[in-house]
């Protein structure tokens, strides 16, 4: 990690909340994550991009902004990034939040208000997947996505989560798995879980299907690794989702061709997650 400069030790000082944000190859987006908040939390928050086996020029993208904190890793690992994020922060509550996410400061300190209270261990807004432009069968994607009970019902994943001091005392180190937000959505019980429903995030979807495809199996990669862990789980299970869609289509009819395309890009995911090694397969149409 490269000295902190003094703007940097006295944002440490006065933080209210932390936010991590993990960053491998992420100079054509990192810059945009921080300026939609940044601006209008120097004053509280502590906010570190762990630029990690990073080639390109995303820690110098980061350092451009005064007072955010730059640690820079060799390897290029998610999981060795969060942890070296951890330890450079101080404050809780904590904010995990991937480079490429869209986030308000107003957005971020309601996580942390919320994160203060004495109930939840884990929140995070609600998400928005910004399908602009994207191809029809990436539309119908996520139009079913967004109605199963995993993204509806006390999501804090999908690039974005934030837990309060109990809460990140429930694990050590980061478990070195794909996914780290599905394990952090696992740790905690629907009870334990909020969402902040006033407040948004954004998330850019995959502009193709060949990306959409490549993030899916990644994901099913995840669940698999999750499974094979040991973690204990909490949420719902594909039977659920399977049936959430049924009767969804059943009560609008309409929604059946997404429901059919959310289910084939799942199967296909998992049956490439099967036969491929297991690898990063990153979205780079958004990048």
């Amino acid at each position: 990690m490269q000295p902190e400069s003094r703007e940097t030790q006295a944002a440490l000082v006065r933080a209210r909340f932390s936010v991590v944000i993990p960053a491998h190859q992420e100079e054509g987006v990192v810059g945009r994550c921080l300026d939609a908040f940044w601006p209008d939390l120097r004053d509280e928050a502590q906010v570190v991009v762990v630029a990690n086996g990073c080639t390109d020029r995303t820690a110098e993208v980061a350092r451009a902004r005064a007072g955010v904190g730059v640690v820079e890793l060799a390897e290029g690992s998610k999981r060795l990034a969060l942890d070296a994020g951890d330890l450079a922060v101080a404050a809780y509550p904590r904010i995990y939040l991937d480079a490429d996410v869209v986030v308000s400061a107003a957005a971020l300190r309601a996580v942390a208000d919320v994160l203060r209270g004495p109930g939840p261990r884990a929140a995070a807004p609600r998400v928005h997947f910004v399908v602009d432009g994207r191809p029809w069968l990436v539309r119908a994607f996520f139009a079913a996505y967004s109605s199963i009970p995993y993204t509806t019902q006390g999501l804090v994943g999908l690039g974005l989560y934030g837990v309060s001091a109990d809460g990140r005392a429930r694990f050590g180190s980061f478990p070195d798995v794909t996914s780290d937000d599905l394990f952090v959505q696992r740790t905690f019980g629907d009870d334990e879980r909020v969402v902040v429903e006033d407040h948004r995030f954004h998330v850019e979807t995959p502009r193709t299907m060949r990306s959409l495809l490549a993030v899916r199996t990644r994901t099913a990669q995840g669940n698999s690794e999750l499974a094979g862990s040991g973690e204990k789980a909490h949420g719902p299970s594909t039977g659920r989702t399977v049936g959430a869609l049924a009767r969804r289509a059943l009560r609008d009819p309409s929604t059946l061709p997404a429901a059919l395309v959310y289910t084939v890009v799942v199967l296909l995911a998992r049956l490439r997650a099967r036969t491929t090694p297991a690898s990063w397969h990153r979205d780079d149409s958004t990048r």
